[in-house]
């Protein structure tokens, strides 16, 4: 196999690309990162100083193909499977990348902010900023709600990349700011994709690390 991504299980952006990779069957070495290794970050930071992961290496073609929008269309590209992820026509692409952007951007990186919060010590907290991050994830709610309509998947009928984004991005965002309430379309759909087999797969993989997940004081275990 040429293809090794270095990722962690636990990790949002991580589980996009292996959806990805597993909606295709895709042969590849999974190579897990502990951060909390330092020989382990210090390795990782030699292939790629910005220190971020997933991180896609080809053998093949001597490259290293980093952030997971870029990890997937590089995939359709040099080793594209049964599933388009991308339609070939390039609106309807266009389409999907713009709703992949609205998951990475406006849901995501969002969730990240308030999760992240939590690790912060007694007196190191945002409130400000956490607010802003849920603010901005219930107007993505919103969006989502009424960009969905009667669709199956997030640009219709077809599973694609947008959907590779939304399933993570949705599993912890639900964790930040709960979306089951006043979101029926975007919680409904949100089950098709937790129970779609490539999502499921990564879900199980992340499990045993859930414990690490930092959670709100009385907050319920996280689970599937």
């Amino acid at each position: 196999m040429s293809l090794t991504l270095y990722f962690h299980p636990l990790s949002g952006f991580c589980q996009k690309a292996l959806v990805a990779l597993y909606e295709n069957d895709t042969p590849f070495t999974a190579q897990l990162v502990d951060f909390g290794d330092a020989t382990e970050r210090a390795d990782f930071l030699k292939l790629w100083p910005i220190g971020k992961f997933p991180l896609l290496r080809d053998d093949a073609s001597g490259r290293l193909v980093p952030e997971t929008s870029l990890i997937i269309e590089y995939l359709a590209l040099h080793y594209p499977g049964p599933l388009a992820l991308l339609p070939e026509n390039p609106v309807a692409a266009l389409e999907v990348r713009r709703l992949d952007r609205l998951l990475d951007l406006y849901v995501a990186i969002p969730m990240q902010k308030i999760v992240l919060d939590r690790l912060r010590p007694e007196g190191g907290h945002d409130p400000i900023g956490v607010a802003e991050a849920k603010e901005r994830l219930a107007s993505a709610y919103a969006v989502l709600e009424a960009e969905l309509g009667d669709r199956h998947w997030l640009a219709g009928d077809a599973f694609t990349m947008a959907d590779c984004s939304a399933a993570p991005a949705l599993f912890y965002a639900e964790r930040a700011l709960s979306f089951q309430a006043g979101y029926p379309r975007l919680a409904a759909y949100f089950e098709r994709l937790r129970t779609r087999p490539s999502y499921a797969r990564a879900l199980a993989e992340a499990e045993p690390y859930f414990q690490f997940f930092p959670r709100n004081p009385g907050d319920a275990g996280l689970s599937r």
